[in-house]
């Protein structure tokens, strides 16, 4: 049997590209719109996604006044669990996977709303564990500055482990709802976690019944050494981004390894790498897409979302037609900086030509026909590069449809993906065991 890959589809509705929201075909005002949300959704179950993706910051980035009146991926947004809990009512199969952050939260709050999410959607959820990015997410919770990367790496091990535990209260048959007898559910199936560690004091138990799918699927994209080390630890999914097909063998490479040197089956981990489809009957058309789109992208925004990613350094004060300089070590996503060096110097373009170039987040795209882009998905997934895609829409509905009419058919017809739901949890589609309470035995 041929290797059906995995689908994730990642979007705001406002279009992951920063100026999506400007295109002809996309509505201005689309990030508070309940009923396009769930005309979105609804067409990616219909496509058969394994799940829906909202990434979140809790906060507006530090980004200048001029970039940020410009862009809607980050400015007005709900909050992700409450909006995947109203899709959760109007789908029935796709994955509902929300991010939520360690460093700014508290473990039995996570813990609760996602064990909510999960019954309420019927088992399809998951949780998409970050540090955060910025100072401005950390000046809303009583801090000065953001913690420190390898500080908020350690908060979320043990943020995690009290969650998990938490997760577990109840024993899958603790609640016996005998209304003859009085008897609502067992004491004896009931537990306390009782954990005192490092940073977090948590007695339990947490006053939610156990997940249906045990524990929601829990997904990761930390690409430094302390977001593999975790990744490989507890991720279920792992988003990657950046360093083309053989960046991403060896980033597929050294997770598997990594969680089989932990005891874990590597099959268990997901590794999903970005792909940004820009999708059109003929190359052409494709390529007039993206030029489209990026004649809309103002160099101010270009450059504002390098300099974000750079940590918030002012590039304004460098000699924009010359190379990017050597910057003091960014404390948001130490990876994501690194690989913007990188790519920068091999470039050999100036701060203004790379801005406009990158985007930051260009090396994404593939851009071409339903062949094009099902040739991509085939190799990276058949060589060791991915066991599917984290799939970004730049522009909604645009790519979105386009790939939902025109890759997937492709895909199925070439064996790759599934053309109905096999399951009905998210864990099912994924083809994820659900885990044993800890108090099983």
């Amino acid at each position: 049997m041929t290797r059906q890959v995995h689908l994730n589809a990642m979007f705001h509705t406002a279009g992951e590209h920063l100026v999506g929201w400007r295109h002809p075909s996309s509505p201005a005002d689309p990030s508070l719109d309940l009923a396009y949300a769930t005309r979105l959704v609804q067409r990616a179950e219909a496509a058969r996604f394994d799940a829906l993706f909202l990434a979140d910051l809790t906060g507006i980035p530090d980004s200048k006044p001029s970039v940020l009146e410009r862009v809607a991926v980050t400015n007005d947004s709900f909050e992700p669990i409450t909006l995947l809990a109203a899709l959760a009512a109007v789908t029935s199969r796709i994955g509902l996977v929300a991010t939520a952050s360690s460093s700014y939260n508290e473990p039995y709050t996570v813990a609760r709303a996602f064990a909510s999410l999960d019954h309420i959607s019927g088992g399809r959820a998951g949780w998409n564990l970050v540090t955060s990015l910025n100072d401005s997410e950390a000046r809303n919770f009583g801090y000065d500055t953001h913690l420190l990367h390898a500080d908020r790496y350690r908060r979320a091990e043990e943020f995690y482990d009290v969650v998990e535990g938490l997760w577990d209260s109840f024993d899958d048959d603790a609640f016996v709802h005998d209304a003859a007898s009085g008897r609502y559910f067992d004491p004896e199936r009931i537990h306390r976690l009782d954990h005192r560690g490092e940073r977090f004091r948590v007695a339990g138990p947490l006053n939610v019944p156990r997940p249906p799918q045990g524990r929601p699927v829990i997904a990761q994209a930390g690409a430094s050494e302390p977001g593999r080390a975790l990744a490989a630890r507890i991720g279920e999914i792992v988003f990657i981004a950046g360093g083309g097909l053989e960046g991403s063998r060896e980033q597929y490479a050294d997770l598997k390894a990594r969680a089989a040197a932990l005891g874990r089956d590597p099959d268990g981990l997901l590794v999903l790498p970005a792909l940004s489809p820009i999708v059109a009957p003929t190359r052409a058309e494709a390529e007039d897409r993206f030029a489209e789109l990026e004649a809309l992208l103002d160099p101010v925004v270009a450059l504002g979302d390098l300099e974000y990613w750079l940590g918030g350094v002012d590039l304004t004060r460098y000699d924009l037609d010359g190379p990017l300089p050597e910057l003091p070590p960014s404390n948001k996503s130490v990876s994501t900086a690194e690989r913007i060096y990188t790519e920068a110097r091999a470039s050999g373009l100036s701060i203004r030509q790379f801005a406009k170039a990158s985007s930051a987040t260009n090396d994404r795209y593939t851009i071409g026909t339903p062949t094009d882009i099902a040739d991509h998905i085939e190799e990276w997934s058949t060589t060791g590069a991915a066991d599917g895609f984290n799939v970004v829409f730049a522009q909604l509905p645009d790519t979105l449809d386009a790939f939902a009419d025109l890759v997937i058919p492709e895909l199925q017809r070439r064996g790759l993906f599934r053309t109905e739901y096999e399951g009905t949890t998210l864990r099912e589609h994924l083809g994820l065991a659900r885990p044993a309470s800890r108090w099983a035995a």
